[in-house]
């Protein structure tokens, strides 16, 4: 009995060797989780015990350390909570802790074994293969602009008409008569059947040089032939109101601030809109009154210009609400026709206050197409792509999954496990979700083995071997001795 108790502990020191010895081997293994032998005595109907047996080989499912890796579809779970869900080709699941992944020909995200990374799609929950984008993410026409200036309040007016009197044909400045309100008996003004004052021509006498008694020239009212002045209409200038300060973009002297941005169109074509900002003088009511002009180029847009209004706080009063709808027809021409370009200009929030003219910090919403550049992963397990042009896009999310029992898991290589009926079914989640851990990208979980520990138990695991080969050894020398007796 005893070579049988012998040969049981040096089988089980053995298995013991060969799992610190996998341990070792797998120290530098991304999500490789330690195991550990367990083992359990074997007894008959007898009091003493028939040897040693290994009950189980039991995973430590305790968290390795987190490494940078900077490749961008790393990511390492941050958690004791969850695993990686992985599908094989032929549809098989499995579940991993290993997150190094890059994407095969189709774009899919793969392990090295060729498993795919499994997850929901955008806005979905439906499990699926994640993939990264191979085209360009579509251009997006801008439908507004938020443009909160503040405009100076000190800005000299620019006004928009002059009076001035009128020339005719030859230059020659022209006259009217002067007229003035017609008198009745009792010298009141004679209204017309509208109620208006009747006007009549003020008359004023002919005056003529003539010489006075020492001969100088002097101006007397010329006579008639009855000795009666001689009478007519008295003139004054002709005066007529003209516009002045005509707006013109190539005039500085016609606007007193001007700001450009890029919009976009369907097509994704960048234009250049330009806001021309004039001060004018303040209306009845008091208010600051400021006209802005839209112009794409030499182009007016529709329409042309708006007015805006601010009261003595500086507070723009209107319009209201603080919103311009604007058109650009016919965006892209001949050469790239494209929609319409219909999109508001939102002035909530401008200001005249005394300063400078500030522009703020303008935002527009479109965007023309991009090319793919690269991806990150949110800790929520959020896969988002971005594009040169700057835009990102939600790919998917990650699912992690989580069991009952993790030590019922099946290893199958390949830093996989996968599903038995001593696990439980996989409970699915998003990361952080449920008590499951959160995703760190561009990162990697590193092996849990303790190498210091694993060296601590390989000489244990010799001396255990030494010792059954030992008793061995000595049940040798006791037969031997028995066999010799005469």
């Amino acid at each position: 009995m005893s070579f049988g108790q012998g040969l049981s502990g040096l089988n089980a020191a053995s298995q013991n060797l060969d799992s610190i010895g996998n341990n070792i081997a797998n120290s530098g293994t991304v999500g490789y989780k330690s195991s550990t032998v367990q083992f359990a005595d074997v007894y008959a109907n007898s009091r003493i015990g028939l040897g040693v047996q290994v009950s189980r080989v039991s995973q430590r499912f305790t968290v390795g350390n987190i490494s940078n890796s900077g490749n961008q579809f790393d990511m390492a779970i941050d958690g004791a909570n969850g695993l990686f869900r992985l599908e094989q080709s032929n549809g098989a699941v499995l579940f991993s802790r290993n997150g190094q992944f890059y994407p095969d020909k189709a774009g899919y995200l793969v392990n090295a074994q060729g498993h795919y990374l499994t997850g929901y799609g955008p806005g979905g929950s439906q499990l699926e293969r994640l993939q990264v984008p191979s085209a360009n993410v579509p251009p997006k026409a801008t439908t507004a602009l938020d443009f909160k200036p503040n405009l100076p309040g000190g800005a000299e007016a620019i006004p928009t008409t002059k009076t001035q009197q009128k020339v005719d044909a030859n230059g020659d400045p022209v006259f009217k008569p002067k007229l003035e309100p017609q008198l009745d008996a009792n010298g009141n003004p004679v209204l017309d059947g509208s109620g208006n004052p009747v006007m009549e021509p003020v008359m004023e006498p002919v005056m003529e040089p003539k010489l006075d008694a020492n001969g100088d020239p002097v101006m007397e009212p010329k006579l008639d032939a009855n000795g009666d002045p001689v009478m007519e209409p008295a003139m004054e200038p002709d005066m007529e109101t003209v516009a002045v300060n005509v707006f013109d973009p190539k005039d500085p002297t016609t606007y007193s601030n001007a700001f450009s941005y890029s919009v976009y169109d369907s097509l994704g074509n960048s234009h250049e809109v330009s806001q021309y900002f004039v001060k004018r003088p303040a209306n009845a009511a008091g208010e600051s009154v400021w006209d802005v002009y839209y112009m794409e180029g030499s182009t007016p847009l529709s329409p042309a210009s708006a007015t805006l209004t601010f009261n003595g706080a500086g507070v723009m009063t209107s319009p209201n609400p603080a919103t311009v709808n604007l058109t650009l027809a016919n965006p892209g021409g001949n050469a790239s026709p494209a929609d319409d370009l219909v999109f508001d200009v939102r002035y909530t929030g401008t200001t005249q206050f005394g300063g400078e003219f500030a522009k703020g910090k303008p935002y527009q919403d479109g965007y023309a197409t991009g090319e793919y550049a690269g991806m990150s992963i949110d800790k929520d397990g959020t896969m988002v792509a971005s594009y040169t042009n700057g835009v990102t896009q939600r790919l998917g999310s990650l699912v992690l999954a989580d069991f009952s029992n993790l030590q019922g898991l099946s290893p199958v290589g390949g830093n996989a496990w996968a599903e038995t009926g001593a696990s439980g079914q996989p409970i699915l989640g998003r990361p952080g979700e449920n008590g499951l851990a959160t995703i760190k990208g561009q990162a990697v979980e590193d092996s849990n083995v303790d190498m210091g520990q694993e060296l601590v138990n390989m000489i244990i695991a010799q001396r255990t071997y030494q010792a059954n080969a030992q008793t061995i050894k000595t049940q040798d020398q006791v037969l031997q001795t028995l066999v010799n007796l005469r």
